[in-house]
C-alpha cells in the first residue's frame, strides 16, 4: 500500500485571497445568513410591513382633503412619496444591524473562517434589498387597496419599484459606512435620522414645493429625495421618463463611487 507523505508546514503554497468566484459565492451565502435572520426573528420586518400601511392611511386621510381636496385626488401625490419615504428609511437598518453584529463578536467569528473578508458586508448590503422590495410591495398594494390606480401600468410601477430600491441600496453604503465607523447601534441610528429625516420631508414627497415659502423652496428642488420621487410620480402616474429618473440614477452611482470605497476600506480596518 502507497504511503502519503505530508509536507511541513513551512513547505506548503498557502493563499491568503480568494478569487472572485469565491468572494461572489461567500457574499451570497452571507445574504442568506441575513435571510435566516429575519424568518427566525420576523419583528424585523415590522418597520417594512407596518409602517406602509400606517403611514399610507395616516398621510392621506390627514392631509389628503387640505391638499388634493379629497382622498382619491391625493393618492398618485402620496403614494410616491411614502414609496420613496418607506424603503429609503428601511435602509437605516443596515448600519445598525452591522453595528450589532460587530459589537457582538460576529465579525470577529468571520474573521476565524476561511472566506472573503469583505463577503459579511456585502452579503447584509444584499440582503438587505429583500426588505426594500417586502415595503416596495405593500406600499403599492395599500394604495391599491384604498383606490390608487397608476395610469403607467403595471411595467412601469415595476420600473418605479425597482428605481427606489436601487437608490436606496445605493443610500445605504452611506448608513453602512456610519456602522462601521459609530461605538454604538444607538449612535448609528441617531445619526442616520438627523441626516435622513430633513431629506425626506424637506422634499416634495407628501406636499407640493410650490405651497412652500420661498426660502424653502430651492433647497426642497435641489433635494436629491424630490427628484426621486417626481421620477416615481412620472413613472406611475403617466408612463413617462423624466429627466429626475436620470438624475437620481446618477446620484446613487455618485454615492456608491464615495461612500462604498470608504465603508469598505474602513470595514477592513476594523475587522
Amino acid at each position: 500500500m502507497k504511503s502519503t507523505s505530508i509536507k511541513p508546514v513551512v513547505e506548503r503554497q498557502l493563499y491568503n485571497k480568494t478569487s472572485f468566484s469565491q468572494t461572489v459565492s461567500h457574499s451570497l451565502t452571507m445574504a442568506y445568513r441575513g435571510l435566516l435572520k429575519i424568518r427566525r426573528t420576523p419583528e424585523q420586518l415590522f418597520d417594512v410591513t407596518l409602517q406602509p400601511i400606517i403611514f399610507t392611511l395616516m398621510f392621506t386621510y390627514i392631509f389628503g382633503g387640505a391638499i388634493s381636496g379629497n382622498v382619491h385626488n391625493y393618492l398618485p401625490v402620496i403614494i410616491p412619496g411614502i414609496l420613496v419615504q418607506t424603503v429609503i428609511t428601511t435602509s437605516i437598518v443596515t448600519g445598525v444591524q452591522l453595528r450589532e453584529d460587530m459589537d457582538k463578536g460576529v465579525f470577529d467569528r468571520f474573521k476565524s473562517l476561511p472566506i472573503a473578508r469583505i463577503a459579511p458586508l456585502a452579503g447584509a448590503l444584499l440582503a438587505d434589498t429583500i426588505r426594500y422590495t417586502i415595503a416596495a410591495v405593500l406600499t403599492f398594494a395599500m394604495g391599491y387597496f384604498m383606490g390608487y390606480r397608476p395610469d403607467g401600468g403595471l411595467g412601469h410601477v415595476a420600473i418605479a419599484a425597482l428605481l427606489v430600491i436601487l437608490c436606496s441600496w445605493a443610500i445605504s453604503w452611506i448608513f453602512a459606512f456610519f456602522g462601521v465607523i459609530a461605538r454604538t447601534a444607538s449612535s448609528v441610528q441617531g445619526i442616520s435620522m438627523i441626516v435622513l429625516f430633513p431629506l425626506t420631508f424637506l422634499s416634495n414627497a407628501f406636499v407640493p414645493a410650490d405651497t412652500m415659502p420661498d426660502w424653502l423652496q430651492w433647497f426642497v428642488k435641489i433635494n436629491p429625495i424630490s427628484h426621486l420621487v417626481t421620477a416615481v410620480r412620472e413613472l406611475t402616474n403617466s408612463g413617462t421618463i423624466g429627466w429626475d429618473l436620470t438624475i437620481s440614477l446618477i446620484g446613487a452611482a455618485v454615492i456608491v463611487a464615495i461612500f462604498a470605497p470608504l465603508t469598505v476600506r474602513a470595514y477592513m480596518r476594523r475587522t
